[in-house]
């Protein structure tokens, strides 16, 4: 397996470049998924001034195994949002991203939810709303090895 180190300072530079997408955009809070996705939900949160910043859980990979189902547990109360950006570091399979979506369609039917990671792969069930790079090797990400 090819293997890619993503570093910090390339993680700075990709933030910035994620948040231009976000010029026409407002969010009421933003939804970080554990573990991956919290370095880039706490930089998009500061960079995007959200104060209403929560977390959920899912497991779909045991170190670099896929396992057969995703759990997903610690899901916030989002009653009162209107629309909420959901953060992942990396839409691999999708499978993640698209089970927390249809639990949030269930729990909460008026919300829009928007979706963003710094990586995507082409191969994945679903493309989030807003990405930075394309994946084509496992990626190393700085918060996870240094």
């Amino acid at each position: 397996m090819h293997k890619q180190y993503y570093g910090y300072e390339e993680f700075k530079f990709d933030v910035d470049e994620l948040c231009v997408n976000f010029e026409n955009e407002t969010f009421d809070a933003i939804v970080g998924i554990a573990r991956g996705g919290l370095t880039l939900t706490h930089f998009l949160a500061t960079k995007l001034d959200l104060r209403d910043v929560f977390t959920i859980n899912s497991v779909l990979y045991d170190d670099t195994n896929k396992q057969n189902d995703a759990i997903v547990f610690n899901i916030p109360d989002l009653n009162k949002y209107k629309k909420i950006l959901l953060v992942d570091d990396i839409i691999d399979t999708g499978e993640t991203m698209s089970n927390i979506l249809n639990i949030f369609q269930d729990k909460f039917p008026n919300l829009e939810c928007k979706t963003a990671s710094l990586f995507y792969k082409k191969t994945a069930i679903m493309k989030p709303d807003f990405m930075v790079k394309e994946a084509t090797a496992w990626i190393e990400f700085f918060w996870e090895v240094d």
